[in-house]
């Protein structure tokens, strides 16, 4: 025997009003008078500009060295030890003028070009590979804790061993300092590109060379800008030490062996020279070169300021 029990139309809840909005009162406010608070907009004055202005601010710290150099230089009186900064800027222009720098900088340049392109071939190479594989992965890591630490001025004995004294031997040890710390920066880049973007290139339908080429490359694209600069540092720096060390290359020396002959002569300002033109390339290839690739690059894409 079953009891039904049903629910009289008395009992059943009512549903609940909405609540009726309260009256807001209106408010009038007058227009405050704009006359005190100045100028909104107007054009900077030459000073603010250049204030502004990356190059002018980079160009006044260079200046301000150069005078603390010619200052301490007169002050400490010894051309032997430390020569002034227009001593130095007189041998330099001299031996700019007969084609003596021109010369060796070309004879430098040639295997940092070879090396830095060599490298950066392979560390693409590597981190594709450790891209698309768990075991690619594995092998650079390894190798790159390995080389990495392993300074490239070590190694040059065993490329002299393999390759003889010349371009080939100078373009391996370059290699050996541009690939791992290339290869690093890029694995990180990539490793570090969001969940989000790697989904929408998947959904699209990217894969293999096209994925990386427009989703993992543009995404970790500061990171592999500033391994190449990086990379670029220690091939310019090992290429100046194999120089100094091992001297001549190709049957002419660069600039590291321009600077070790002037040690060996004892020609001060002539070391200066050859440091002050190792220095401008630096300055050259990260304020021009480097530079731009970041303004049409990362910069543009609102990925730096």
């Amino acid at each position: 025997m079953s009891v039904t029990h049903t629910l009289s139309p008395a009992s059943t809840p009512a549903p609940a009003k909405p609540k009726a909005p309260r009256p807001r009162a209106d408010f009038e406010c007058a227009l405050a008078d704009a006359s005190g608070i100045g100028e909104v907009q107007r054009r900077l004055s030459l000073p603010e500009r250049l204030a502004n202005n990356d190059a002018v601010r980079r160009a006044a710290v260079l200046v301000l060295l150069l005078v603390i150099w010619e200052v301490y230089a007169r002050w400490a009186d010894n051309p032997l030890l430390f020569p002034t900064f227009s001593l130095t800027l007189e041998t330099f222009l001299h031996d700019l003028l007969d084609g003596t720098l021109i010369d060796r900088t070309r004879t430098s340049l040639y295997p940092l070009a070879l090396g830095y392109a060599g490298g950066i071939a392979l560390a693409a190479l590597f981190t594709s590979l450790a891209v698309s594989s768990r075991i690619g992965a594995d092998i650079l890591t390894t190798l790159t804790a390995m080389f990495n630490p392993l300074p490239a001025i070590a190694v040059l004995p065993l490329a002299l061993i393999w390759f003889g004294l010349g371009v080939p031997s100078l373009v391996f040890v370059i290699i050996h300092s541009v690939l791992w710390a290339v290869s690093l920066s890029t694995l990180t880049g990539f490793r570090s590109v969001p969940e989000t973007l790697r989904l929408s290139g998947r959904n699209c339908g990217l894969k293999g060379v096209r994925y990386v080429a427009l989703i993992l490359i543009p995404a970790a694209f500061p990171a592999i800008l500033a391994g190449l600069k990086i990379g670029w540092a220690f091939a310019w720096r090992t290429l100046v030490a194999a120089e100094l060390v091992f001297g001549v290359s190709s049957r002419s020396g660069g600039l590291g062996w321009y600077i070790f002959e002037a040690r060996a002569e004892l020609d001060t300002p002539k070391v200066f020279a050859g440091l002050f033109t190792v220095i401008l390339i630096g300055l050259l290839v990260e304020s021009v070169i480097f530079r731009v690739i970041e303004a049409k690059t990362v910069q543009k894409w609102g990925m730096q300021r």
